[in-house]
């Protein structure tokens, strides 16, 4: 457990760190598929390492959604944008290996590119499983590790870069992990190539 705290700290200051070029990093996604995803949203939304809130203004109107992210200063600039927003949003500092909310809270998690960078992803995607409810969804968008032989190899051989520099894994099998956590994955669609996914569970 102390690892995982260790580590998880490690990570928040990194995206401390690069908060105020994030947007500019977080390119791998457009907001016009981004916008297309979000429809699939329905009830109370927990939408997990909001980061700095680039999905807020791209939910359907009248969302009620609820945002959660370990770095402090990537949530004051989702706080920017959440005031402009004509939603119904509640930020705060959480992490989602450690969720500060009852059983079945929610209706829909969401997460953009962010189990490639949670310390344990099984353990945040069990909380997911946890505060979704028994009818709710699961919508992610990750890039995981290539499931060709060439391309996972330099995978898992440059890993250690962007690891090292802003914490993020890009070799992390998380379909793989989606279905050791107990979510029932229902599909996973090829976003780009088949390195950008589209996963969507139930609890």
């Amino acid at each position: 457990m102390q690892m995982a705290n260790t580590n998880t700290e490690i990570v928040k200051r990194r995206y401390d760190r690069i908060a105020f070029i994030y947007d500019f990093m977080d390119f791998v996604v457009s907001n016009k598929r981004r916008m297309e995803i979000l429809k699939m949203v329905r009830g109370e939304v927990l939408e997990v390492g909001v980061g700095t809130g680039r999905n807020l203004p791209l939910y359907p109107p009248g969302s009620s959604v609820t945002g959660i992210d370990i770095s402090p200063v990537m949530l004051n600039k989702a706080r920017q944008r959440a005031v402009k927003s004509e939603m119904n949003v509640k930020l705060e500092e959480a992490d989602v290996q450690n969720l500060p909310f009852n059983d079945h809270s929610f209706d829909t998690v969401v997460a953009t590119c962010v189990f490639c960078s949670v310390p344990d992803p099984v353990a945040g995607l069990k909380e997911v499983k946890r505060v979704c409810r028994h009818d709710g969804q699961i919508i992610l968008i990750e890039h995981v590790r290539s499931e060709t032989l060439l391309g996972g190899m330099l995978m898992d051989l440059f890993n250690p870069i962007p690891l090292n520099i802003i914490g993020d894994n890009i070799n992390r099998k998380t379909v793989e992990n989606v279905q050791i956590a107990g979510l029932k994955v229902i599909e996973v669609k090829n976003l780009i190539g088949r390195i950008v996914r589209l996963i969507r569970a139930h609890p």
